[in-house]
C-alpha cells in the first residue's frame, strides 16, 4: 500500500466506513474487519489513492482522433466549428464516456473545463468527483457585461445540479479568447461568489506573439473581427499579474511558456500549476519548465487536456513524462499524480493520500512478478504501469471500475 503521506505498507489494508471515508489502514493484521463488511483482496498488487487528472476536457471526449491539423490556430479553429455542430444530449454522452474512461486508468477526481455543463451532471449521475471550471470566452470588450451575465446564470445553475463531490468553478479561457475586461469581471465575480479559478494561459508562442506584440494569427483574427487588440504586455503570465488574476484560488493551466519572471509571479500570487507535457508536446509548445516551478515550491499537478489531442486519459503516462522532463524520483512524480494534483485543486484535506477521514478513494494497481520488495522498486513498478494494470478504481469506497475477468480475491 502507498499512502503517499508515508513509506509503502507490506500487506497493507484500509477499512472504508459507511461514509465512502477511510475509517483506518496499516498492515493488514492491524486493521479490524466488522463482521458486516465486504472483504477484498488483490494479491500482487499496489494500493494507492485515487490519481487527480487536474485538466481535462470531458465534454469533447467524442472528438479523439477527428482533428489532426498540426498548427494549432487552426487546430482551435476545427475544434471550435465541431462544438458548434455537437448537441447538448451528445455532449452528455461524451461526459459520461469520459467519467468511465477516467475511471479506467485510475484517475478518482478530475479538474474540468468546458462550456456545455454535461460534465456537472455526469459525474453527479454517476457519483463522480472533481472541480468543473465553466469557461468565460468571449474577447470584444464591449460584451463583457453581457458574457459576465450569462456566466452567472449558468453557474449558478450548474451550483443547483452539482452532486456533493462536485465543485463549481469558473475559467476565463485564454488571453485570446478572453478581453481584458471580461477577465476582471469575471475574476472579481468569482472571488465575491468564492468560486475556484482556472485559465488556460501560457501555452503556445502563438499566445505569447498575441500579448507581447500583438501579431500571429490570434490578432489577425481579432483584427478581421474588428476587434482592437490592447497595449502589448510582456508575457502572458505578467499580463494576468496586471490585471489581478492571479492568486492562491487560480489555477494556471498548461505555462509553458513562462520565463524566471514568470514563475517568481507565479510563486509570489501562491497560483497552482497543472502541466499536461503529452499535450504540449503534440500541439509542437515546448515542454513546461517544471524543475523552475518545483524549485520555487508552486503547488503542481499533472493533467491529460483533452483526448482530442492526446488520445487517452491516461495519468501516469503524463507522471512518466514529468519525470523524464525534471529529473523526478518515482515517489515525487506519483506524488504529482496525486496529492499534488489534489493540493492544486484545493481538495487535499480530502483526496490525495491514504489517511483516515478521507475519501476512500482508491486504485489497484497490479505488480507482475517478482514483486518488489523496497519502496523505490515499488514507486519505479507502479509509475510504468500499464492500462491494462489497473485492476480496480473505486469513489467512497465505491467499486466504478473493475478489469473482466479476474478482480478481487474472496476473503
Amino acid at each position: 500500500m502507498w499512502p503517499v503521506t508515508g513509506p509503502p505498507i507490506p500487506n497493507g489494508s484500509v477499512l472504508v466506513d459507511p461514509r465512502g471515508r477511510i475509517a483506518t489502514l496499516g498492515p493488514e493484521e492491524s486493521v479490524p474487519r466488522p463482521p458486516d463488511s465486504e472483504l477484498l483482496r488483490y494479491p500482487d498488487a499496489a494500493l494507492l489513492p485515487g490519481l487527480v487528472n487536474a485538466h481535462t476536457h470531458l465534454e469533447l471526449t467524442g472528438l479523439r482522433g477527428r482533428v489532426r491539423e498540426p498548427d494549432f490556430f487552426q487546430w482551435i479553429q476545427q475544434i471550435r466549428r465541431a462544438k458548434e455542430e455537437t448537441r447538448d444530449e451528445t455532449y452528455l454522452e461524451w461526459a459520461r464516456e469520459g467519467v468511465r474512461e477516467a475511471w479506467a486508468y485510475g484517475t478518482t477526481t478530475v479538474g474540468d473545463t468546458g462550456t456545455s455543463g454535461a460534465v456537472v451532471r455526469a459525474l453527479t449521475e454517476l457519483g463522480g468527483a472533481g472541480v468543473v471550471y465553466y469557461e468565460a470566452i468571449h474577447p470584444d470588450a464591449g460584451r463583457a457585461d453581457v458574457t459576465l451575465v450569462a456566466v452567472r446564470d449558468t453557474v449558478a445553475r450548474l451550483r443547483r445540479e452539482a452532486g456533493p463531490r462536485v465543485a463549481i468553478g469558473v475559467s476565463p479561457h485564454a488571453p485570446y479568447t478572453v478581453s481584458r475586461a471580461l477577465y476582471r469581471r469575471v475574476v472579481e465575480y468569482a472571488r465575491s461568489e468564492g468560486l475556484a479559478l482556472a485559465g488556460h494561459i501560457a501555452e503556445s508562442p502563438a499566445e505569447t506573439d498575441f500579448v507581447s506584440a500583438g501579431r500571429g494569427p490570434f490578432a489577425e483574427a481579432w483584427r478581421r473581427r474588428g476587434i482592437p487588440l490592447d497595449p502589448p504586455v510582456a508575457t502572458p503570465v505578467r499580463l494576468l499579474e496586471e490585471l489581478g488574476v492571479l492568486g492562491p484560488d487560480f489555477l494556471a493551466i498548461h505555462a509553458v511558456q513562462a520565463d524566471e519572471r514568470d514563475a517568481d509571479a507565479l510563486a509570489r500570487a501562491g497560483s497552482a500549476v497543472v502541466v499536461c507535457p503529452r499535450s504540449n508536446a503534440h500541439h509542437g509548445h515546448g515542454a513546461p519548465p517544471l524543475s523552475r516551478y518545483l524549485e520555487r515550491g508552486l503547488r503542481l499537478a499533472l493533467g491529460t487536456d483533452s483526448v482530442a489531442s492526446v488520445d487517452t486519459l491516461d495519468l501516469l503516462a503524463e507522471a512518466r513524462e514529468a519525470r523524464w522532463l525534471a529529473g523526478l524520483s518515482a515517489e515525487a512524480a506519483l506524488h504529482l499524480a496525486t496529492l499534488g494534483g489534489a493540493a492544486a485543486l484545493g481538495q487535499e484535506a480530502a483526496i490525495g493520500s491514504l489517511e483516515p477521514g478521507k475519501w476512500a478513494d482508491l486504485v489497484l494497481v497490479r505488480l507482475h512478478r517478482p514483486v518488489p520488495t523496497l519502496p523505490e522498486m515499488a514507486a519505479e513498478a507502479i509509475l510504468l504501469a500499464r492500462p491494462e494494470d489497473i485492476l480496480a478504481t473505486f469513489v467512497a469506497g465505491r467499486p466504478v471500475y473493475q478489469t473482466q475477468p479476474g478482480g478481487a480475491s474472496p476473503a
